[in-house]
């Protein structure tokens, strides 16, 4: 009796947590948007001040404003500027450039040279176990272990936190080229392999 009872306590514990767990991460993630969005109270038109959740409403249309002028190239060389006064700064220039440099490898831009495009499996972190990782570039001629072929940078994310991980250089050769793309591919890390690729 005490099994079956204990067997229906966890098949309803299994449906019912998925749902509780999602709804407390989105409300821990809107808590900590409204505490950053805060001081844009200040700005807000009188009409928006009745509107729940306003000051995430505001942000998103200042960032859809801020994009769709950038499309235009109009603030380009401005932000370039800026960005070459923040770089001569020597404590906030390599926190801002590594950030800079982690935001672009997971832009969905196409024209991205820093992106993460290509899904690759390599054998790691030994011989007969995989992992999945993203090729990064191409190692220079000059710190290649050997001239006579190609080394690859790959990035190796940690589940389920992505944004840490390996850099290891492999050869050409032991790359495995899949058919994933970047969103399956961080899908299927995060979730713990839980969550499997839509076969295209």
């Amino acid at each position: 009796m005490s099994k079956w009872l204990w067997t229906i306590f966890v098949q309803g514990l299994a449906t019912i947590l998925p749902l509780a767990l999602t709804v407390a991460l989105f409300n821990v993630v809107i808590r900590v948007l409204r505490d950053w969005l805060a001081p844009l109270h200040r700005f807000e038109p009188a009409c928006f001040k009745a509107i729940p959740f306003s000051e995430i409403i505001l942000a998103v249309i200042i960032v859809f404003g801020l994009g769709f002028i950038l499309r235009l190239f109009v603030l380009k060389p401005l932000i370039h500027v800026l960005e070459g006064l923040i770089f001569k700064i020597p404590l906030i220039r390599p926190v801002y450039s590594g950030i800079k440099q982690l935001v672009e490898a997971f832009s969905p831009s196409e024209d991205n040279a820093n992106s993460f495009k290509t899904v690759v499996l390599v054998e790691f972190p030994r011989k007969g176990a995989y992992s999945v990782g993203f090729l990064t570039s191409e190692l220079p001629v000059h710190l290649s272990p050997d001239s006579n072929q190609k080394y690859y940078n790959i990035f190796i994310p940690t589940t389920p936190n992505p944004t840490t991980g390996f850099l290891i250089i492999v050869p050409e050769s032991e790359i495995i080229v899949t058919a994933m793309n970047r969103q399956s591919a961080m899908t299927l890390i995060i979730s713990g392999g839980i969550i499997q690729p839509e076969k295209s």
